[in-house]
């Protein structure tokens, strides 16, 4: 087997949601970490996020911060390509984050997005399959900026300007005020971020979509009348006719009512929508078709795989499910694997049946 590529080695937490200061040596490629609810795994999973997105999974910055204190610190020891890495997280007292790579600083934390590739399976992501057009988008969003910079760096743009278009869109009906050349001005800054993300997504969904729905069958274990696309109004027309098009709708709206912020991804399931229809099983199954072809095209896009963190995946699965699961995670996948669960026993004997090395730690 080749070397793992990428691994985390160590991680100290300190003053970070229910842990004080706490370290961690992480030994295998597969880590187990078992405990009760409330004792601190998902926050740990979410210790490793913020090492590998300079952020929270969960929640905005300043609900991470212990009680009673006024900021945080995670630092991990990495490998990346053979090489040893030492990352630290800091929010200070002041609010002010930092995040540095062997002791130097980012001026921008975009520029760390996809160093240390990962893939987060929790709870809540059922969310994905069963909410509104943003949380798919969101999934998108995250996907394609750790393989392409310009993405993210289009989507930065992109909802700055779209926050300042909307504002003026506000300021025209409080004020009454309509300077048009101040929109069109808004108008020709969107159209470059946004037709590169139109057509980076359009390309990208050609392959991945094909892929999702061959790995649900997979899970699902039978052939269903399954049908996945991307909708987006750029389909039909250029982005700058839409907004023109659009311009007397978004003065009365007062926002910006066309555009890649309203673009969907569409599951259907024989003909309705996935969501409406699907069981529990069913949409857990899509949930990690989803979740497993987003590894893969992070595996062949860097050269090695993702860190995948796993939390309490196994709740309301049958145990040929987690098995199946497993076995595509941790040993068909060479990258590292931390799972998370609340009963030993069961995570100890689906990981011994892998006959692979683990590491369990009990919290």
């Amino acid at each position: 087997m080749q070397p793992v590529l990428l691994q985390l080695h160590f991680i100290s937490i300190t003053q970070f949601k229910n842990y004080s200061n706490r370290s961690f040596q992480f030994n295998e490629r597969i880590v187990g970490i078992c405990g009760n609810n409330g004792v601190g795994k998902t926050n740990l999973l979410d210790a490793i996020h913020y090492l590998c997105f300079t952020k929270s999974y969960f929640t905005r910055d300043a609900l991470n911060i212990q009680n009673g204190q006024t900021g945080f610190r995670v630092d991990g020891e990495l490998e990346l390509n053979e090489k040893k890495e030492k990352a630290v997280c800091i929010l200070r007292e002041t609010g002010k984050k930092e995040f540095s790579i062997n002791d130097s600083g980012y001026e921008k934390f975009s520029e760390h997005i996809g160093r240390y590739p990962c893939v987060i399976i929790a709870p809540d992501d059922i969310q994905i399959i069963t909410d509104g057009s943003e949380e798919r988008r969101r999934f998108l969003d995250a996907l394609l900026s750790q393989i392409d910079k310009e993405y993210l760096q289009s989507l930065i743009s992109y909802n700055k300007i779209l926050l300042q278009r909307n504002s003026l869109l506000k300021s025209f009906y409080e004020t009454g005020n309509k300077d048009l050349s101040l929109l069109d001005v808004f108008d020709q800054q969107l159209l470059k971020p946004g037709e590169y993300i139109f057509k980076t997504r359009k390309q990208f969904l050609i392959s991945f979509l094909p892929e999702v729905k061959k790995l649900y069958s997979e899970i699902a274990r039978q052939e269903e009348e399954t049908e996945l696309h991307y909708q987006s109004e750029l389909n039909q027309c250029t982005f700058a006719e839409l907004l023109h098009l659009n311009r007397q709708r978004d003065m009365a709206a007062q926002r910006t009512t066309g555009g890649i912020h309203r673009d969907e991804l569409v599951f259907n399931l024989s003909g309705q929508l996935f969501k409406n229809i699907a069981s529990q099983g069913q949409r857990k199954s899509l949930l990690f078709a989803l979740k497993l072809a987003e590894m893969d095209v992070l595996k062949e896009n860097k050269g090695f795989p993702p860190l995948l963190l796993l939390d309490d995946v196994f709740e309301k699965l049958d145990e040929d499910r987690i098995a199946n699961l497993l076995r595509r995670v941790c040993i068909e996948n060479n990258g590292q694997v931390f799972i998370t669960d609340t009963n030993e026993e069961r995570l100890s004997q689906h990981l011994n049946v892998l006959d692979t090395k683990y590491q369990l730690i009990i919290l």
